[in-house]
């Protein structure tokens, strides 16, 4: 196993699910729901803009709680939730845009959400042991 020295945490850019789920949104603003049918503009376009936007944007918030347990596990609980609204609406972008939308695109950003639910979750169980140091 490869030994990795750790970057300092000192604002929530530095940790690496955040740059995750802004490079997801991103994605998802440029290159995803621009190509998406006229008459989605206001459902599915919609939904989409806000919910890639809230991710980041409810760790960073959530970052200021850190040092409250609760608070902090409860911004990552609906950090995550945000990530699976997502996964959902690029499931609907490939079943049923697939001729708007790159489907292999749109894979890849569901893959990095999984991996942001993955360490959203590590950095929930791991974060009072990372404070005691």
């Amino acid at each position: 196993m490869e030994n990795r020295k750790k970057k300092p945490i000192r604002t929530f850019q530095d940790l690496e699910v955040y740059q995750n789920l802004y490079k997801a949104m991103v994605t998802v603003l440029k290159e995803i729901i621009t190509n998406l049918p006229k008459e989605e503009k206001f459902d599915l376009v919609d939904q989409m803009r806000r919910s890639c936007k809230a991710g980041p944007a409810i760790l960073a918030e959530g970052f200021a709680k850190r040092y409250q347990k609760k608070a902090w596990s409860k911004y990552i609980d609906d950090t995550i939730g945000e990530c699976y609204e997502m996964i959902n609406h690029l499931s609907v972008c490939i079943d049923v845009y697939s001729k708007y939308v790159d489907p292999k695109l749109c894979n890849e950003v569901i893959n990095l959400y999984i991996i942001s639910c993955k360490q959203l979750t590590n950095l929930k169980k791991s974060w009072k042991n990372y404070h005691d140091r």
